[in-house]
């Protein structure tokens, strides 16, 4: 397959008249797409709901898209979960599935009546130390142990991994949760990050299911919902194949109607969280070249850094990057590569490149630069190292408009949490004001 932007590039130019680089930019028609696929592939469970992976991307303008269409949150902290509160979630829309768990997030969570998902038995006595009563509704997160494999090989390593329980502390979980009064239980797991595989839902579908059967007629509880959790990936690659939802959801459907529906257990409901999947694709980091460096290898220096994507500094991880050009030069965009380029951002360590040996059209100062599927695990994981401060969001409108969604951070912003002391913080505020007024960010 090809990378292709999904904004144009005079839309980009556009759009860069009225918000300066960098930013990253989303496109609403693509999520709604994806959503009705989503929906349509699991559309044979009646209980069916995505929680969206509030982690991916926590823009409430972006949640309250999947929200039209009866999304729920899943939240790892109570940031997280004010996050659901202010949209108006509570209760069975939002679930809290986090691991080390401070005592105020499960506070925050009772309040909230949301689903908590134990991630370990011992969480159980604490969470009714500093929350109160467990709810209704529960859930229990699994955690296999040794390695997690498809046909095609080895995809991740759960023994290795510090989320989830044992079956036999699942058993003891469950039965602990029903003497303190819950009624309805739910079973979760995560086994494999990002996988690009039609079969994977399908393959963890079975285990959980079959597990789901055991649990059930071992401890008497009755199971309401089986999580499948993330995990279904997007093509960073050009030359990868995307996933297949409907593919995916009728493999989970196989799966149900041969393991629960035998078992008496057909009504159970399916639950996802695919951060990654709903909002990955839909996203990228507009930036702009603004140094060439030339010395033992060549260097396009952009206005972006790390601070905005970590991922290929954290990781090694690949993001496409598309060149589309500038104003009154020629569309980029389809042009054939002709030059290898290291693409770096400004930070003081040397893995702040957002690509390495990059094969890319010849790149000229003023060049827009698309960074593709950054729409998960983008400005999400941003930080402030060397002072940077965090870039604006944009939405790109299902009309052809654009609006901010998040402005961006200025140096009052950086210095806010140093008011504790008033005399250094009264003297960095009046400097960013009167920077801010010359018009540097």
């Amino acid at each position: 397959m090809t990378k292709t932007p999904f904004v144009t590039k005079d839309q980009l130019v556009s759009i860069c008249e009225h918000f300066p680089t960098p930013f990253h930019l989303y496109d609403e028609a693509g999520i709604r797409r994806n959503m009705e696929a989503v929906r349509d592939a699991f559309a044979w469970n009646p209980g069916f709901r995505e929680y969206f992976a509030v982690k991916a991307n926590p823009n409430p303008a972006l949640m309250s898209i999947l929200g039209e269409y009866g999304c729920g949150l899943d939240c790892s902290s109570a940031t997280e979960l004010m996050l659901a509160e202010a949209l108006g979630m509570r209760g069975d829309k939002v679930m809290l599935s986090a691991n080390d768990v401070p005592s105020e997030d499960f506070r925050l969570a009772a309040k909230l009546d949301a689903i908590v998902n134990f991630d370990d038995i011992s969480h159980i006595p604490f969470y009714r130390h500093v929350a109160g009563p467990v709810p209704k509704t529960v859930s229990c997160r699994f955690n296999p142990g040794g390695l997690f494999q498809l046909a095609n090989g080895i995809m991740d390593n759960p023994g290795d991994s510090k989320y989830g329980m044992t079956e036999e502390q699942l058993i003891e979980a469950y039965r602990m949760l029903s003497e303190a009064g819950a009624e309805t239980f739910g079973l979760h797991a995560f086994l494999a990050s990002n996988t690009v595989t039609d079969e994977y839902y399908p393959a963890l579908a079975r285990i959980l299911f079959a597990l789901a059967v055991r649990l059930e007629r071992e401890t008497g509880v009755h199971i309401g919902f089986i999580n499948l959790s993330g995990g279904v990936g997007i093509p960073y690659r050009p030359d990868e194949r995307a996933n297949d939802i409907h593919a995916i959801g009728e493999g989970v459907r196989r799966g149900f109607e041969e393991l629960l529906v035998p078992a008496g257990m057909g009504d159970v409901a399916i639950f996802t969280e695919m951060g990654r999947f709903m909002m990955g694709p839909y996203g990228c980091l507009v930036t702009r070249a603004i140094h060439e460096k030339r010395i033992y290898k060549d260097y396009i220096g952009v206005d972006a850094n790390a601070c905005d994507l970590i991922r290929p500094a954290m990781y090694g991880a690949y993001h496409h990057i598309t060149v589309m050009g500038q104003a009154n030069g020629p569309d980029k965009s389809g042009s054939p590569a002709v030059r290898t380029y290291d693409v770096t951002g400004n930070l003081c360590e040397n893995n702040d490149k957002f690509a390495r040996d990059r094969a890319l059209p010849e790149v000229e100062i003023g060049d827009l630069l698309v960074i593709h599927d950054t729409g998960a695990h983008g400005y999400s994981m941003g930080y402030n190292y060397n002072g940077r401060l965090r870039s604006a969001e944009v939405l790109l409108c299902e009309d052809g408009g654009c609006r901010l969604i998040r402005r961006a951070e200025t140096p009052s912003d950086y210095f806010a949490t140093l008011d504790v002391q008033a005399d250094v913080h009264a003297r960095l505020e009046h400097i960013a004001r009167g920077e801010a007024a010359r018009g540097v960010r």
